[in-house]
């Protein structure tokens, strides 16, 4: 019995990757059954997705320097390739919850907008004027910004999942609400703690002051984020969930732009 329970941990964590890949990426994985064994691991491995991501930039930021990539051309593909990998999954949250914001309706009212698939004026706005934002911020990372700035992505991630098991839900449905059910909390909290706490040695290891920096604007952008999905929307979903990953990866990023401008003014 004892031997039956391990064997169906291991497989629920394998199946749970696989959930996890299959989820929050376009990455090709083989196909398996979202069973609840493999839905209580799934946020677990949410992090390792940023890993990819952040590994994918690094190495692309590497190969332009050696092709003579122009700076334009390597912060429009950086800022692409996030997107291509995810498949815009956090963006489309990020959309929705500009929409509900910009609404200033009441809270039942902004909770349906989220629901709504239809896109709205402020969405697309929002989503230009972000783009924008961090075609600015990526245009501006010198090298010396990696491999650091590779931690944003799993930070980013290891700090959304965490919100998705602790913080308040807004609603008894959807994504946040099925992820926190059927999650261990235990396990997925721990989960979190091992890649925020990775991702911050990555960051500090690397990028000395600029990446502690960038780790207090992630604390800042998390405490803002629980206050705000309280306060506005009487909890979290996924779409919340989302918004603040892409706020968090450009906040991050931005310091690490910030420092290198710095440099190079004072240089």
């Amino acid at each position: 019995m004892e031997q039956q329970k391990k064997n169906n941990k291991t497989a629920g964590k394998g199946s749970g990757l696989l959930i996890a890949f299959s989820l929050y990426s376009r990455i090709p994985v083989p196909q398996t059954s979202w069973t609840e064994a493999g839905m209580r691991y799934a946020l677990c491995f949410f992090p390792l997705v940023g890993a990819v991501i952040g590994g994918t930039v690094y190495g692309f930021v590497r190969l332009a320097e050696l092709a003579g990539l122009n700076e334009f051309a390597r912060a429009c593909i950086g800022t692409a390739l996030p997107l291509m990998i995810t498949g815009g999954i956090h963006m489309d949250g990020f959309l929705d919850t500009v929409d509900a914001r910009s609404s200033c309706q009441a809270r039942e009212k902004k909770l349906e907008i989220l629901k709504d698939p239809h896109t709205g004026a402020f969405a697309i706005i929002g989503c230009g004027i972000y783009l924008l934002l961090y075609l600015a911020v990526f245009s501006q990372l010198t090298q010396d910004a990696f491999p650091a700035a590779a931690g944003v992505y799993v930070m980013a991630r290891a700090l959304s999942g965490w919100s998705v098991v602790f913080f308040p839900k807004a609603k008894k449905d959807g994504l946040a609400y099925t992820f926190a059910e059927e999650a261990r909390k235990r396990a997925a909290g721990g989960a979190m703690v091992f890649w925020w706490a990775s991702a911050a040695a990555l960051l500090l290891w690397a990028g000395g002051i600029a990446g502690g920096l960038a780790i207090l604007a992630a604390v800042m952008i998390f405490i803002w984020y629980y206050r705000m999905a309280v306060r506005e929307f009487g909890g979290v979903t996924g779409d919340l969930a989302g918004y603040f990953l892409q706020i968090c990866e450009l906040g991050m990023l931005a310091v690490f732009a910030a420092a290198g401008l710095a440099e190079k003014l004072g240089g």
